[in-house]
């Protein structure tokens, strides 16, 4: 695809609700959004290979655990962030992103600014929650 942007542009409801600049616009976001992630999580790989659990404190060992297990909880979160981005990015080249998975109705610039891997609509996103929430204890 790759549409050259204007510097500064800004999707607009003024605009084709995803033309090829609006579709570039979100594709870098999202692949810069994930070369971020990436980064951290190459350096929070880096500091576990690093740090030894054979602290000789009992302690101190107990609290590297738990760091260690916060750390881990972590990167499996960007690992699935980092599934969303490429799911998202997968859209935009089959020309489906921004429209709503469960309407077919399209999903808001502010809220696509906001949440670049939205798959629904607010009130669709509401409704499936709502329905998670009253299905949840059954």
């Amino acid at each position: 695809m790759l549409v050259e942007l204007p510097d500064g542009y800004e999707p607009s409801d003024t605009e084709e609700f995803m033309n090829d600049m609006q579709l570039e616009f979100f594709r870098q976001k999202l692949v810069t959004w994930k070369e971020s992630i990436m980064i951290v999580s190459r350096e929070t790989l880096s500091h576990l290979q690093e740090d030894s659990l054979k602290e000789p404190d009992i302690a101190d060992r107990a609290s590297a655990e738990t760091d260690w297990s916060v750390e881990l909880r972590t990167r499996d979160r960007q690992r699935k962030l980092v599934m969303k981005i490429d799911a998202a990015i997968k859209r935009i080249e089959k020309k489906e992103y921004g429209y709503c998975e469960v309407s077919g109705e399209q999903i808001s610039l502010k809220r696509l600014q906001a949440r670049p891997i939205a798959t629904m609509t607010i009130e669709s996103q509401e409704n499936h929650e709502n329905y998670e929430r009253v299905h949840r204890d059954n």
